[in-house]
């Protein structure tokens, strides 16, 4: 791991992490998923300038759906996907061109049920950086991270009443701008519930 940020307590994380799923899937259990598509994202700690930092993209503006937003790496699982970690590694892979080599898997985040009928596990990881990327141009226009810190300060988001084009009401979360980019949706969502998960003393 790198030595000029913190040394992440994996073993903490990872038991954080597996109370939090099973505490969630125990109530998600009693909602019938099989009509869900299942996918996989990548959560990815990088070390930036001594500070944790986490690693996203920006989607392509060619793309048919949620073209010029921010995610996480990852997709839709594969036939061939033998588990929802190998998804979010080959769609990581083939993506941004992060080696399964450089990833380090930490656990598992509870599921999240999509408005477009997708059960989205995220893969919670820490990866080797800097390293030489491979963008996919098609998919994915930028790269980029923001500090742990920042993203923990509740003064940085808030919670937006928000209508979708097929009329859906409801709360959604928006972060400030962080280097021109805007962090929303599904994807801040998942952030703020990831750090709710995780003691902050992890990080400091």
């Amino acid at each position: 791991m790198k030595s000029n940020c913190k040394s992440l307590d994996i073993k903490r994380i990872q038991h954080l992490l597996d109370i939090e799923r099973k505490k969630r899937n125990e109530i998600s259990s009693q909602i019938s998923q099989s009509a869900l598509k299942k996918a996989a994202i990548l959560i990815p700690f990088v070390c930036v300038d001594g500070c944790w930092s986490l690693l996203f993209t920006r989607r392509a503006d060619s793309l048919s759906n949620h073209r010029g937003q921010v995610s996480f790496p990852g997709g839709g699982m594969d036939e061939e996907d033998g588990t929802l970690v190998e998804t979010a590694l080959r769609e990581a892979n083939e993506e941004i061109g992060l080696k399964r080599t450089g990833i380090h898997i930490i656990g598992l985040m509870p599921d999240f049920v999509t408005n477009s009928n997708y059960l989205v596990t995220p893969i919670v990881s820490w990866v080797e950086w800097p390293v030489p990327l491979e963008i996919s141009n098609h998919e994915v226009s930028r790269v980029f991270t923001i500090p742990v810190s920042w993203l923990m300060n509740a003064n940085n988001w808030e919670e937006r009443l928000y209508s979708n084009p097929k009329g859906l009401y409801g709360t959604v979360i928006f972060y400030n701008l962080y280097d021109g980019e805007l962090l929303w949706g599904i994807s801040a969502k998942i952030t703020i519930d990831l750090f709710s998960i995780l003691d902050e003393k992890i990080f400091n």
